[in-house]
């Protein structure tokens, strides 16, 4: 076979030239331009999987700061597993989805009990522990012991349907990423096509010129005639268009808009704080400052500090802080915590940024 369709993308299976010429160009381009982060350049499956579960559904800008502090509090499996799961969600605080962490500890401590520390080195055997789907498992196993199963994430089925002109269902997509895949270097292609879909085939505005596999994109050339049209006045088509490259567009679940009171309480180095119940449906056991839904009576009417825009999963939170508020906001909600212990609680991504805001913290 020609290995590539009347368009010129890749068909499948392709010849074995043109498909070790497409890995051969994704694999270079990768070496030279790809990001410098920590958990690069490792073959612990333990950094590597932390780095997995905390990229889900986060930037990595996100994710940087918040990985070197918790490999620092948890270097290793066996002290992540002996750890209590309330300093665990203190160190995850401001990732966001805490469920991750729950299932990262609740993973930890299976690796530990059952398995005696020793992790497992095939994507199958991953997929048996809590919280590993198939995704992770095969990131897992590929870049840490080199076996050669794909990744698909969203940035890599995105690669994979332009390059193939077709708009491939999921689990064909899987089978073309297996067909793709270098089994010489099977961690470093799978990163190669996750940073490909990153930072050049984007979304909206691909970097089609500096694609490194352009040669095989079997819509290379509907991107070029786009490049050359030129530039548009921003329609209100346009800017719905931008609403849905942000996820508020079509397909997307639509934002919810709430307001909440909080009390911002401190006296003798200690903040009043409220611990969120274990059954709740977000951030089960999780500390924050006394919240209300209307807006609570003080003794003093001047007692609003600040108000911050806040964001959890599709609803919008506009907070109105009461600080020193005395009357209903200083009701006896809670537990007084010294700014010491505060560090070691797994507070809200909220109640984090308003005592960061305070210089509480």
């Amino acid at each position: 076979m020609s290995g590539l369709n009347k368009d010129g993308g890749l068909t499948a299976p392709a010849d074995g030239k043109s498909l070790a010429g497409f890995r051969r160009a994704l694999l270079g381009w990768y070496e030279a331009h790809r990001r410098d982060l920590p958990w690069r350049g490792t073959r612990d499956p333990y950094r590597i999987w932390l780095s997995e579960i905390m990229l889900q559904q986060t930037r990595v800008a996100a994710v940087l700061g918040h990985y070197r502090v918790f490999l620092e509090r948890f270097p290793d499996v066996a002290t992540l597993a002996a750890a209590r799961e309330d300093a665990v969600l203190a160190a995850w605080s401001g990732l966001g989805y805490y469920r991750r962490a729950r299932m990262l500890h609740h993973c930890a401590r299976e690796i530990v009990g059952r398995h005696g520390g020793a992790f497992p080195e095939s994507a199958d055997a991953w997929r048996e522990l809590p919280g590993i789907g198939r995704y992770t498992a095969a990131a897992i196993a590929s870049i840490a012991f080199g076996e050669p199963v794909a990744v698909v994430d969203g940035n890599v089925e995105r690669v994979l349907k332009r390059i193939y002109a077709s708009g491939l269902p999921p689990q064909q997509c899987w089978t073309r990423a297996e067909e793709l895949i270098s089994h010489k270097r099977p961690g470093d292609f799978n990163q190669a096509m996750m940073e490909l879909g990153a930072t050049v085939c984007l979304p909206a505005g691909p970097r089609c010129p500096v694609c490194p596999v352009q040669k095989w994109c079997g819509t290379r050339a509907d991107a070029v005639r786009e490049l050359a049209r030129p530039a548009k006045v921003a329609t209100a088509g346009a800017r719905r268009t931008g609403e849905r490259r942000n996820g508020r567009g079509a397909g997307a679940p639509a934002r919810r808009q709430r307001e909440i009171w909080c009390a911002l309480d401190e006296r003798h180095g200690r903040v009043r704080l409220v611990k969120r119940a274990r059954d709740a449906s977000i951030m089960a056991g999780m500390w924050e400052l006394p919240e209300w839904t209307t807006a609570p009576h003080t003794a003093n009417g001047n007692a609003l500090w600040r108000t911050f825009r806040h964001s959890i999963t599709v609803t919008d939170y506009t907070v109105h802080v009461m600080r020193d508020a005395g009357g209903r906001a200083a009701a006896r909600r809670g537990r007084w915590m010294a700014l010491d212990e505060i560090q070691q609680l797994p507070i809200t991504g909220l109640t984090r940024k308003i005592l960061k805001a305070g210089g509480i913290i």
